[in-house]
C-alpha cells in the first residue's frame, strides 16, 4: 500500500477525519471553560445539528469518505494493550493510574471510548464500580478530564507531501487528543500500513511543540509552517530536516507570527483555495514578524544538513514567488470593520474541498461574497454553536487524501 501523502491544499477531497461533538461539550461550564481551553459554553444539541449538516454537505459535494474519530477509537480499543495504555495515560493527570484495572473490568469498550473523550467523574465511576474507594475526591471531580477541543481535528496531525506529522501540542491539556489520534492511525487496520511518520522523530521523548493548523502545503516541493504561540522553532527545524533529507520537499518556510489570539495558527492568517488563489485576513500578511526558509545544505555521511535563510521579502512577496500568478482575496470584502468581526469567527479558515470550492461559515457573509465575486463556489454552513470554539471549517477537518494535482 502507498503511504498517506497529500501534495496540495486544493485537490478534491477524497477522505477526511472529523469528530462529532459529544458529551465532552456538555462538560463545559462558565467556571471551567478556560481551564479546558474554551472560550464559551455551547449548546450541544444545536452544535451537533450544525456539525451533522457540515458533514452531510461535505459528502454530498465531494463524495469523500468521512471517518469519525469516536468510531475509529472504539474499533482500536478492542486491543486491550492499547486500551490499557490510553486509559493509564488519561488517569495520570490526577495520579490515579492504579484504577486502570477496575475501569477495564467494569466498563465496556464503548464506555471506555466515551470516558477517554468526554471524561469520567467520580460519581459516574462509583455507579459502575461498587465499593470504589475514592473518599478523598468529591463526587463531581474528574478521574479523567474531558477533551472538548477534540472536534478541531486539524490541530492533532497533518498529512504532508512527505508523510504524516503527528502533533506535539503546546498545551498539556490537549496532548491526549493528539496521542489518541496517533494511536488510531498507527493501530487501525485502515491506516497502519500507510503511515510514514515525519514528526516527531523516534529519538524524541519530549518533542518540541508543533500543531497541524500551522502547516500549509504551498506545492509538492514546499510547505509553510507557522512559528506561532502553539508551534516552536525547534520543531520546525526538525520537521524541515526530516522532509528535506528524504527529498520529498525542497523548501520549508518558517513564518513567525505575532503572539496574538487572531494569529493562533498559520491557517488563521491565510488558506489556499486554488493553485493561484489564497484567502487572507487584511493586513495579516504584513503583520508577519519574519519569514525564513530551510533548504538543503550538505550531506555528511548518512546525515543531511539544512540551512536556514532569513528572507527580507514580505510573506506576500514570498508567496507570489512560490505561487505563480497569485491572487489574494481579503476577508470582509474590503471593509475593515467586517474583516475584524468575521476574523473573530475564523473568516479566513475555510475548508477547500476542491479547486475554487470551499465550505465556509454562513455568518461570514461579506467574506463569502468576496469569494463568490471571483468565481469561488462557496457552500456555507450554520455555525452559531460550532463557532463558539473559535475555529473554522478547516480547523474541524483533517484531510487524509486529496486528488493529486
Amino acid at each position: 500500500m502507498t503511504d498517506l501523502r497529500i501534495n496540495s491544499e486544493y485537490g478534491t477531497l477524497k477522505s477526511v477525519l472529523m469528530h462529532r461533538p459529544g458529551k465532552e461539550i456538555d462538560r463545559l461550564t462558565p467556571y471551567n471553560k478556560h481551564l479546558l481551553l474554551f472560550e464559551d459554553v455551547p449548546y450541544l444539541e444545536e452544535m451537533q445539528k450544525e456539525h451533522d449538516y457540515f458533514r452531510s454537505l461535505l459528502i454530498q459535494a465531494t463524495g469523500a469518505k468521512v471517518y469519525l474519530f469516536h468510531e475509529l477509537l472504539m474499533e482500536i480499543l478492542t486491543n486491550k494493550t492499547l486500551l490499557r495504555q490510553l486509559l493509564s495515560e488519561a488517569l495520570q493527570k490526577y495520579r490515579l493510574g492504579h484504577l486502570v484495572d477496575d475501569l477495564m473490568e467494569k466498563l465496556s469498550t464503548s464506555e471506555c471510548a466515551t470516558a477517554l473523550i468526554a471524561g469520567l467523574k467520580v460519581h459516574e465511576a462509583k455507579r459502575k464500580m461498587e465499593g470504589l474507594q475514592l473518599e478523598e475526591l468529591m463526587d463531581f471531580a474528574y478521574l479523567i478530564p474531558p477533551s472538548p477541543n477534540l472536534y478541531f481535528q486539524r490541530d492533532t496531525a497533518a498529512v504532508t507531501p512527505g508523510g504524516v506529522m503527528f502533533s506535539s501540542m503546546k498545551m498539556e491539556e490537549r496532548q491526549r487528543e493528539a496521542n489518541m489520534v496517533r494511536s488510531v492511525f498507527e493501530n487501525h487496520g485502515i491506516f497502519r500500513d500507510q503511515i510514514h511518520t515525519v514528526y516527531p522523530l523516534e529519538s524524541h521523548s519530549n518533542p518540541p511543540s508543533i500543531e497541524g493548523g500551522d502547516v500549509i502545503i504551498l506545492s509538492e516541493k514546499a510547505i509553510a509552517v507557522g512559528h506561532s504561540e502553539r508551534t516552536d522553532e525547534k520543531a520546525i527545524y526538525h520537521l524541515a530536516k526530516r522532509v528535506i533529507s528524504e527529498g520529498t520537499i525542497e523548501r520549508v518556510y518558517m513564518v513567525q507570527l505575532p503572539k496574538k489570539r487572531n494569529f493562533m495558527h498559520l491557517d488563521t492568517v491565510f488558506t489556499i483555495l486554488d493553485e493561484n488563489l489564497i484567502l487572507t485576513y487584511p493586513d495579516a500578511l504584513d503583520a508577519v514578524v519574519q519569514t525564513a526558509v530551510y533548504t538543503f545544505k550538505a550531506h555528511d555521511n548518512d546525515q543531511v544538513h539544512v540551512k536556514k535563510t532569513i528572507l527580507s521579502d514580505s510573506l506576500a512577496t514570498i508567496l507570489q514567488k512560490e505561487i505563480s500568478h497569485l491572487q489574494i482575496i481579503h476577508t470582509g470584502n474590503g471593509n475593515p470593520d467586517y474583516a475584524l468581526r468575521e476574523q473573530w469567527f475564523d473568516g479566513a479558515n475555510v475548508l477547500t474541498i476542491g479547486p475554487r470550492r470551499v465550505i465556509s461559515y454562513s455568518r461570514n457573509k461579506h467574506t463569502n461574497r468576496a469569494l463568490r465575486d471571483v468565481g469561488v463556489e462557496v457552500l456555507d454552513i450554520p455555525s452559531s454553536e460550532l463557532s463558539r470554539g473559535l475555529g473554522g471549517p478547516r480547523c474541524m477537518t483533517m484531510p487524509i487524501e486529496r486528488s493529486l494535482v
